[in-house]
């Protein structure tokens, strides 16, 4: 799933293409994805003018004149690519907006869990998707103490922890394995064991390791593209995350791999205690 980085990636490309653009109309190909397109989404958004593209945490939001947000999820799979009209069409594109320049915003997603709606701006921050969003790592009310107050009284798994949507929005399963290496702590250990020193450093790691993988346009392995349908590179600068056997960046350790939940964590047995 494209976390943080990937969506700003994405959304810094669409900007420069979309910014100022009319939506001449759009096709919905297939309405079927994490829930059904709305069939009145195309009228919502036919001669309608892009404003600007944000992000709120791993959430796309394209701002339009008439005060109204097209908001897309890009779910497990999902792209949203910005192409020349005469393109061929893909198996899995299931949606185009065609531009007033004569380009398209294509969205494309081979296993349909992705989102695509239009809200009110006035009522974005209602969305259920949205509204129980913790802060985002850019914010500046991100830190320390706003971590350590969430760490102190869980029980849960720190990797866990910085996994929820309403603590850290926008962190996901790679750069949670990421940002925990970097700090020295592994992803099993207590968030309630840790010391306030030490949760000092991840609230301050965070923001540093997405701004790292941001630069790199992000993390590739399958599905994730950039709004030019180009990949990320930061997966060849990735210190543990899939790199299960091999040597530690840091010390003459291999890295090992834990299944948690549905997801694994890759950690260095050496570096992260």
């Amino acid at each position: 799933m494209p976390e943080l980085p990937e969506v700003e990636t994405i959304c810094r490309g669409l900007q420069p293409h979309l910014q100022g653009r009319t939506i001449v109309r759009v096709d919905v190909l297939q309405p079927r994805l994490r829930s059904l397109v709305e069939p009145a989404l195309p009228g919502r958004l036919q001669d309608e003018t892009i404003v600007r593209v944000g992000r709120r945490a791993k959430y796309i939001l394209i701002f339009l004149a008439n005060k109204t947000v097209w908001v897309f999820h890009l779910g497990m799979s999902g792209k949203l690519i910005h192409v020349d009209a005469a393109t061929p069409l893909q198996k899995h594109d299931h949606m185009v907006a065609t531009l007033d320049n004569g380009r398209e915003l294509r969205y494309h997603d081979p296993r349909r869990f992705g989102l695509s709606v239009v809200v009110a701006e006035a009522r974005l921050h209602e969305m259920p998707q949205l509204r129980h969003l913790g802060l985002d790592p850019f914010d500046s009310r991100f830190d320390g103490p706003y971590l350590h107050a969430f760490t102190k009284r869980s029980a849960r798994r720190i990797r866990d922890l910085l996994l929820d949507q309403q603590v850290v929005a926008g962190v996901g399963n790679i750069y949670a394995n990421e940002i925990l290496f970097r700090v020295g702590v592994r992803p099993t250990h207590r968030a309630c064991r840790l010391p306030r020193g030490k949760v000092e450093q991840i609230a301050a790691m965070i923001p540093k390791v997405l701004r790292d993988a941001i630069r790199w346009c992000g993390t590739s392995f399958s599905d994730y593209r950039d709004a030019d349908d180009n990949f990320g590179e930061f997966q060849k600068r990735l210190r543990v995350y899939d790199r299960e056997g091999e040597k530690c960046r840091s010390c003459p350790s291999v890295i090992k791999r834990l299944p948690l939940g549905n997801r694994s964590v890759f950690y260095c047995p050496a570096c992260q205690v």
